[in-house]
């Protein structure tokens, strides 16, 4: 069974993961499907909500702890510091917006893909100060514009700039992670700032930021699950219990957004009403990778490569589970 082309329903989830599990565990031995790792080390954001609510709730760590697996927590800024630690070896999976898997995939990464959340085109933006002059993403030309470099913005900073006729080339890109870039967009050292939730949410609330365009008939705004490859392939009965908690723990979590805005505002630094705001934005309905969602991030993975924003052009495919025989060989 193939992970790329299966198409799933909500109802099927549970046996998805299932099929996530034998399609990772194909081609490993016996002996390395019953081995138990020394922990899972994932790599997370304070802005990936849902992993910050699991981490607060312990839920992951009840459901290893049958295993005798323990849960390490990694923190990093954004995505691409991110997949820099799954590169190395620091962690094990991680969580992150659909560019940084292409950077990382460019520059050799050896990761797959095992799952992904839907598509949530209005949890990032460009915005402006609010008395900015600029009302229009075509005003940006020839002005300074702040992203995280290789994050999801990256993707929507180049399709909003083409759909108001200008190219990626116009504009002065400033690469900063968001604090950095929070502090250059509030003291006016750049026109621009293009950034997710909840740091989204936080510099509407907090500072007036104006949108120029969100992702809504820009992008789709996926965001994804990866594993390292030898991690997956030698374990896949922990990527299952980490595929099944997050599946019950995002349900939890948009039929409870109150409770979980209490929980996660803390962790996060923010205020409740910002962190709702951003909850509100973001599906959590987490779901294996089919062929069409991957077609998606291929789209991507040109788009980047055609303006030499990476290396190299990438196949997604490769990145795939099924597809690491073929890897290997070349």
């Amino acid at each position: 069974m193939k992970f790329a082309s299966l198409d799933f329903t909500r109802r099927q989830i549970t046996a998805a993961a299932v099929g996530t599990v034998l399609a990772l565990a194909a081609g490993s031995s016996a002996l390395a499907q019953a081995a138990k790792p020394a922990s899972l080390r994932i790599g997370f954001q304070k802005s990936a909500s849902l992993l910050t609510l699991q981490k607060a709730q312990g839920t992951l760590e009840k459901r290893l702890q049958v295993l005798g697996v323990p849960v390490q927590w990694v923190e990093f800024p954004a995505g691409p510091q991110l997949l820099e630690g799954l590169n190395v070896g620091s962690v094990d999976v991680g969580f992150v917006g659909e560019a940084p898997p292409i950077f990382a995939q460019a520059a050799g990464a050896n990761f797959v893909y095992i799952g992904n959340d839907p598509a949530s085109p209005e949890a990032e933006a460009i915005v402006v100060p609010k008395d900015s002059p600029i009302k229009s993403v075509a005003e940006l030309k020839g002005r300074k514009v702040a992203l995280n470099k290789g994050s999801n913005v990256h993707y929507l900073l180049v399709k909003a700039l083409e759909k108001a006729g200008l190219k990626y080339s116009d504009i002065q890109p400033v690469f900063l992670p968001p604090a950095d870039a929070r502090a250059a967009f509030e003291r006016g050292a750049v026109d621009a700032w293009v950034i997710w939730d909840p740091f989204l949410a936080a510099v509407e609330k907090q500072s007036g930021a104006r949108l120029l365009a969100d992702g809504r008939g820009v992008v789709s705004n996926h965001a994804y699950y990866l594993a390292e490859r030898g991690y997956a392939q030698k374990y896949p009965q922990v990527i299952d219990a980490l595929f099944e908690d997050t599946v019950a723990q995002g349900r939890w979590l948009k039929t409870h957004l109150d409770e979980a805005a209490t929980l996660i505002a803390p962790l996060q630094g923010l205020d409740v009403e910002i962190v709702k705001l951003s909850l509100h934005r973001a599906q959590f309905n987490v779901q294996p990778i089919t062929a069409a969602i991957a077609a998606e991030q291929q789209k991507i993975a040109d788009t980047f490569a055609d303006l030499k924003l990476i290396p190299k052009p990438v196949r997604i495919a490769d990145a795939l589970p099924g597809a690491r025989k073929a890897v290997a060989a070349r």
